[in-house]
């Protein structure tokens, strides 16, 4: 469940970063609200992390959403980097991949539990597996 929430928060704060980057071009405060939207994605990023640790470790989940997560954290790391140099080439398309990779690890989060509801609701006593061949 929380993996499920940081994973909403990053993909929250992913969308508003374009909304303070078009104020960033055209308001004279954008540069402070895309600068804390930078700030938002990176905790999110922290925070996903973290949640798909403790999914794992302590939650007796699967290890396999901590890759994403921290490659995410990785490349937001470099997203930062490329805007502080001003790099827009590779820092619009990054935002992109960033944005499409959290969107991607939301509907595996979501459709994961739901497909693990699923089967638990099929088991019968002996837990096996009911319906499906």
């Amino acid at each position: 469940m929380f993996l499920r929430v940081a994973i909403i928060l990053q993909t929250v704060a992913l969308f508003t970063a374009p909304i303070t980057a078009a104020l960033l071009l055209s308001a004279p405060g954008g540069r402070t609200l895309h600068s804390v939207s930078a700030y938002g994605v990176f905790a999110a990023a922290v925070l996903s992390l973290v949640a798909a640790v403790l999914a794992w470790r302590p939650g007796g989940g699967s290890p396999k959403p901590i890759l994403p997560a921290a490659v995410f954290l990785g490349l937001t790391l470099a997203q930062v980097a490329l805007g502080i140099a001003d790099v827009k080439t590779l820092h619009f398309p990054l935002g992109v991949l960033l944005f499409g990779m959290s969107v991607l690890q939301l509907s595996q989060v979501w459709t994961g539990r739901r497909a693990h509801a699923a089967v638990a609701g099929r088991r019968g006593d002996d837990g096996l597996v009911r319906g499906t061949s």
